[in-house]
């Protein structure tokens, strides 16, 4: 496991923070802060990244908290903090919008809420900037490399998307991948971005 950067230190306190506040009951923190379909009545703007912070229960918050261990902390200390944190705003904000279309399309008034919008980011960065790292993810306990871990996923997430019925966000998960691949074409200068800023990763 790397070693823990501040800024990626910072999210998990945060995230945890905010989960405990969750628990009070006194407190309307998912009415305020968690992300509402328009059609709700609730949705107000500041929600396309806020939920990005709030959690569904432990099991939920522990997983976000350890990919975002695992894959931002070398992430964040390749690109620094500006650039880190512009990644995360990405893939947060382009989950949400991905999310906000999926239940205008479907007609769904449940609110989401997690950081796997940017955890998914951060799994696409780390596939298309170290392809061929051989790494051991929980499910499956099977050593593989990077970007094929990164396939899996994304091809896992668009299954389940399509059949529907389990309760997750998959298809902001797949923006929160969308996102990320946009800002890295962004910095690279790729399409569909041609005649943006070159750098170097």
């Amino acid at each position: 496991m790397p070693p823990l950067p501040p800024v990626t230190k910072a999210l998990m306190l945060i995230c945890t923070a905010v989960f405990c506040a969750q628990l009070l009951p006194m407190l309307p923190v998912d009415a305020l802060f968690a992300l509402w379909p328009p059609g709700s009545g609730r949705f107000w703007p500041w929600q396309l990244v806020s939920y990005g912070f709030l959690h569904g229960d432990m099991s939920h918050l522990f997983f976000n908290m350890l990919g975002l261990w695992m894959f931002g902390s070398e992430l964040e200390q390749l690109w620094g903090r500006n650039r880190y944190l512009q990644m995360l705003l990405a893939s947060v904000v382009a989950a949400a919008l991905v999310q906000l279309l999926f239940t205008m399309f479907t007609g769904s008034r449940a609110p989401t809420v997690g950081a796997s919008g940017g955890l998914f980011g951060l799994l696409l960065s780390f596939g298309m900037l170290f392809p061929n790292r051989v790494i051991m993810p929980l499910f499956p306990p099977i050593p593989m490399k990077a970007r094929n871990f990164v396939m899996l996923f994304g091809g896992v997430e668009l299954l389940f998307g399509l059949t529907g019925g389990s309760g997750v966000a998959h298809f902001a998960h797949l923006g929160g991948m969308l996102g990320a691949w946009l800002m890295i074409s962004w910095w690279r200068g790729k399409l569909p971005f041609v005649g943006g800023p070159r750098r170097r990763r």
